[in-house]
């Protein structure tokens, strides 16, 4: 998912790492306070919902009841960052002097700053690699040699959905419906009590659903009643999903929610894009005996104003878009959804992006950043995680293995999976513009949109899943000719190489995925995944733009009255 859309590169880190201080260690640094304050600023606070007026009387109750089990998710997912989480909060709750590092925390859920490649910015304990979803002192080799010993194991060692723990000598899987039954039990009540008094069929057969997936810790079949939604005025999403927290083997699915209304309007418009996504997927430069089995194609878009979210999605860096769901076999059976997020993206362009575009893009480039582009760029880059590879038959000592790219890449998948749907996101915006659904002129909107598109998102660093991607991106095509710097330090693109370049660059990365090439997905990032280190001193330097936003939601008070 464009998980549209995560920290600052090690070489940035290096240039403040003289004036972070962590609150743990303030007799070290006087400034401690002003150096908090600092880092909470780099989040602009926007309110986000919708006029009330739009929301019938008759969803109320039922969005009141959503938001309230959705409030569990968050408690869930921050116990899934570290166990010590809560406890943590508490301490520093407690001490009237530590507010700045309590709004910080709340923004990373956790004393690990996303912005920092993850380094302690309260205590001094390092993020554990496979977040609480390991023991702490197990490692990838450990528990690949444990499955292959105990092969009947591996499906629950290695699900989306268990927490591996020691028992003795052992590893054991245990279920996130009894990991996380405190808080999923009363989760399901209240999704059953949603249930009860939703307007809307469709999304009553959801809940009831989802509430029994956390009760179960059987996910499909609700994934096939999320497929089901269709064009009802709520959208919602509830539970695990993304593994990008699970840096250790990229297996663990973390929770989340979003609670948001759809806007009817914008959503059709967006909808002509769906019948072009088959001849999209066949205009993938990728050779035939490389296609696995063809995923289902059945796309429908959402265009949504958030109302409340919670949990993974809430984290840092804000979501843009979203593409779900990730099961393999709901996207083989049903195709997946893309659900654009309007208010945030609105926000994100207005307060960041286009400040960004003016300071790093050539002045004569820069007026054609739209928010237009940048939208449909955000909904091609969801629509692309739905196509290309996804389940492989692999050849292993002549023995035909059924497998996925996930399992293959392991840790490396989110990584490579973010790049592929970025650089399909421009590929398939330039093959929409050649099958004339967007005039010829979008064209130079779409390249100079990407270019200060880019520079926002690679403020997120080159430490994780996202800020890898952007920084394969950006030396890619740099390496082909298609991105530009000029003597005034300002970028450009080339518009006579960008097609042939993102073209290649598509290629390469859906050959990795097609061969579930681990060893080629680590030498790729290795050769494109840092930042220059010239790009590195200009993004410093980007003083008094925010970096993303801080999400504050009217709809909790609001509720309260319903």
């Amino acid at each position: 998912m464009f998980h549209a859309a995560r920290l600052v590169s090690t070489a940035f880190v290096c240039l403040l790492s003289a004036a972070i201080v962590r609150a743990a260690d303030p007799d070290k640094a006087p400034d401690a306070g002003r150096v908090m304050r600092d880092k909470v600023a780099q989040f602009a606070p926007v309110s986000v919902g919708v006029d009330l007026a739009k929301i019938a009387p008759a969803q109320r109750f039922t969005l009141k009841k959503i938001i309230d089990a959705a409030r569990y998710i968050d408690a869930i997912y921050l116990r899934q960052v570290a166990a010590e989480n809560p406890q943590w909060r508490n301490q520093i709750a407690a001490d009237p002097k530590l507010s700045d590092t309590l709004a910080y925390f709340d923004i990373m859920y956790g004393p690990w700053d996303r912005l920092d490649g993850n380094q302690p910015f309260w205590g001094a304990k390092l993020r554990p690699q496979g977040a609480a979803f390991y023991p702490e002192d197990l490692t990838a080799k450990e528990l690949e040699a444990y499955i292959a010993q105990h092969p009947k194991e591996k499906e629950a060692l290695s699900s989306y959905f268990t927490v591996v723990v020691r028992d003795g000598a052992r590893l054991q899987a245990v279920p996130y419906s009894e990991a996380y039954s405190d808080r999923l039990r009363p989760a399901a009540k209240l999704l059953e009590e949603a249930a009860a008094g939703a307007p809307d069929q469709r999304l009553a057969a959801f809940l009831r659903a989802r509430a029994k997936a956390f009760l179960s810790n059987q996910y499909r079949e609700s994934d096939m009643a999320w497929m089901d939604l269709g064009d009802g005025d709520i959208e919602i999403v509830i539970g695990p999903y993304e593994v990008y927290n699970d840096d250790l083997m990229g297996y663990k699915a973390a929770f989340e929610a979003f609670v948001t209304l759809r806007d009817q309007e914008a959503s059709k418009e967006l909808a002509k894009i769906q019948s072009f996504i088959p001849a999209l997927d066949q205009a993938l430069p990728l050779a035939p005996e490389y296609r696995g089995p063809r995923r289902g194609l059945e796309s429908p878009i959402s265009v949504v104003d958030v109302l409340y979210n919670a949990g993974d999605n809430r984290a840092g860096v804000q979501t843009l878009a979203f593409n779900l769901p990730n099961d393999e076999f709901v996207r083989e059976k049903k195709g997946s959804k893309k659900v654009m997020l309007k208010n945030i993206g609105k926000a994100k362009f207005e307060k960041i992006l286009v400040p960004i575009a003016r300071a790093l893009v050539r002045p004569d480039q820069v007026g054609k950043v739209t928010f237009e582009a940048f939208f449909n760029h955000t909904l091609v880059h969801e629509v692309s995680h739905g196509i290309g590879p996804g389940s492989l038959t692999l050849n292993r000592n002549g023995k035909a293995v059924k497998t996925t790219v996930n399992q293959e890449l392991k840790d490396l998948y989110s990584t490579i999976e973010e790049a592929k749907a970025d650089a399909i996101g421009l590929f398939g915006t330039l093959f929409l513009i050649d099958q004339k659904l967007h005039p010829e002129t979008f064209r130079e909107e779409v390249y100079a949109t990407f270019l200060g598109g880019f520079f926002r998102s690679v403020r997120f660093g080159a430490n994780e899943a996202h800020g890898q991607a952007n920084a394969i991106q950006f030396n890619y095509l740099k390496e082909k000719g298609a991105i530009e710097k000029g003597a005034d330090g300002r970028y450009a693109y080339a518009a006579d190489k960008m097609p042939g370049a993102v073209k290649d660059l598509v290629h390469d990365l859906l050959l990795i995925e097609a061969r579930g090439s681990y060893s080629g997905a680590r030498e790729f990032i290795a050769k494109y995944g840092k930042l220059p280190p010239d790009l590195v001193e200009q993004l410093a330097g980007l003083q008094g733009i925010p970096t993303d936003l801080r999400l504050s939601f009217p709809i909790l008070e609001d509720s309260r009255k319903w």
